[in-house]
């Protein structure tokens, strides 16, 4: 069974010092938030608190992500739950597919009963208790958390998204910028919560800090996953106060047609309707596909960063998990560029589709770049690699995820009849979990693959289907019907 890098053995002195990579990181995210704040003033008011909340239930996603798998296969003597590898990786597989499945009804349920800001509310709600769940710690409260997580993400995260998209007219030249503004929001969250909450999960000083206050030293998970249930109510209090911003988007549930109800369902949609949900439905492959790669972050990525990676430069070390925010980090250095060139691209800029294979090269070339050093420390168990292989990983599929992920929000937005916004919002999300649901399988069963095998044949998938998306783009250029 893996031993996650969590040891209290040691009982370092609590210095100021001992704190600083913390300190260090909620610097960078000060500054990260205020160059966020400069670019948002070209684009509608409203992005800006759409932006923070997004922000803050990222933060408090992808910090719990990065220490779930960890925790559920960490022995109880150092504060986890001790499930095998099989089991963890099935829980963590089911946790983030429901994450995303559930967001097809979250988008139902605001077009047709609460309206987006309502369910935005109401997700946000969920996501404080289901964290507070996880971190009161007994195994009924830890399963009851991720549940009422998943829920409450489903709700608010396609709703947020949503409303992004209302913001913007049908033709609007900034949309994919926005949408890349926006999901930089996420990634601010996303880089600084693997940091913090890995520091205080994993990190021996911080046991330390506890055992001196009269809390158990291995209890560190528990603490972590507070404070991403307080992180989230941050993003509630600031969307409350500021939801005025918004005007009247978002503030009801789509309207119904003027036409008496019992004819209500034979209201067709027009041609155009249908061939540009239909490319919806085409993509819903290529995005499970990518994200099928792509998440791999939280499971086999995980895990290589363990077990094989060597987790320090010269003689600094820092927690396995702190690998999770570098693919936020390059995010936030390359995310205004790729905002820049859509736009200066203009009539150059490549259709969506295009954008789309790119994306699937990219992330497919990381899992390329883990074969080499799989085989040598295959060669040699003992070996640990250079935290430079996952440095590289990360900044390969991070060229991916901007042309994809982004770009995929704002395109489904585009080609979304008005009245099924939200729900055809949830339909690209339930591709995404999807693809979180095979990563977290293969992550549970990777130990009984050769891991070049493993990496290499993801690599394969990835590729071929790239192929078969390059062949079709002619096809959903058309069906697309003028929209990039």
């Amino acid at each position: 069974m893996i031993q996650p890098t969590l040891a209290f053995q040691s009982t370092p002195a609590i210095t100021v010092g001992a704190f600083l990579p913390c300190f260090v990181a909620v610097a960078m995210w000060i500054g990260l938030v205020g160059y966020g704040l400069w670019n948002l003033r070209s684009h509608p008011k409203g992005l800006n608190p759409l932006f923070f909340t997004e922000m803050w239930e990222r933060f408090s996603y992808y910090g719990m992500r990065a220490l779930l798998m960890l925790y559920m296969i960490a022995p109880a003597s150092s504060g986890g739950l001790g499930m095998a590898k099989e089991w963890a990786g099935t829980v963590y597989a089911l946790y983030t597919f429901f994450v995303y499945a559930l967001s097809v009804p979250g988008g139902w349920i605001a077009d047709r009963f609460l309206g987006h800001r309502r369910a935005v509310v109401l997700g946000a709600s969920l996501i404080i208790l289901g964290e507070l769940g996880l971190a009161a710690g007994p195994l009924p409260l830890f399963y009851g958390g991720l549940t009422a997580t998943a829920f409450g993400t489903g709700l608010l995260k396609t709703n947020c998204t949503s409303l992004v998209g209302l913001l913007y007219k049908q033709n609007d030249s900034r949309r994919d910028a926005g949408f890349t503004l926006y999901y930089m929001g996420i990634n601010v969250g996303a880089f600084i919560a693997p940091l913090i909450l890995g520091f205080m999960a994993q990190g021996s000083v911080f046991g330390t800090a506890l055992e001196t206050m009269g809390f158990a030293a291995n209890s560190g998970w528990r603490w972590a996953f507070g404070l991403t249930s307080l992180a989230m109510l941050a993003g509630l209090v600031q969307f409350l106060l500021r939801q005025r911003i918004l005007g009247e988007v978002g503030r009801h549930q789509a309207p119904k047609p003027l036409i008496p109800r019992s004819h209500q369902a034979r209201v067709p949609l027009t041609q155009e309707d249908r061939n540009r949900m239909g490319v919806v439905a085409i993509l819903v492959i290529f995005i499970m596909t990518f994200f099928f790669v792509f998440e791999q972050a939280g499971t086999t990525l995980n895990l290589f960063a363990a077990e094989h990676t060597r987790c320090s430069f010269s003689t600094w070390s820092f927690p396995s998990s702190w690998f999770q925010s570098v693919n936020s980090l390059w995010i936030l250095l390359l995310a205004p560029v790729f905002s820049w060139l859509w736009v200066h691209l203009g009539d150059k800029e490549p259709s969506s589709p295009a954008k789309f294979t790119w994306g699937l090269c990219f992330v497919g070339a990381g899992m390329l770049l883990l074969v080499a050093p799989s085989l040598a420390y295959t060669a040699n168990p003992a070996l640990k690699v250079s935290p430079l292989w996952l440095v590289g990983v990360y900044l390969v599929q991070t060229l991916g995820e901007l042309c994809l992920s982004p770009v995929g929000l704002s395109t489904v937005s585009k080609l979304a009849p008005a009245r099924y916004t939200g729900l055809m919002m949830g339909v690209f999300l339930f591709a995404i979990g999807l693809g979180n649901m095979l990563a977290g399988l293969v992550g549970g069963f990777s130990e009984h693959l050769p891991p070049a095998t493993l990496f290499g044949g993801i690599f394969g998938i990835t590729t071929v289907m790239a192929m078969v998306l390059m062949m079709l783009t002619p096809t959903i250029k058309r069906m697309m019907g003028g929209v990039r």
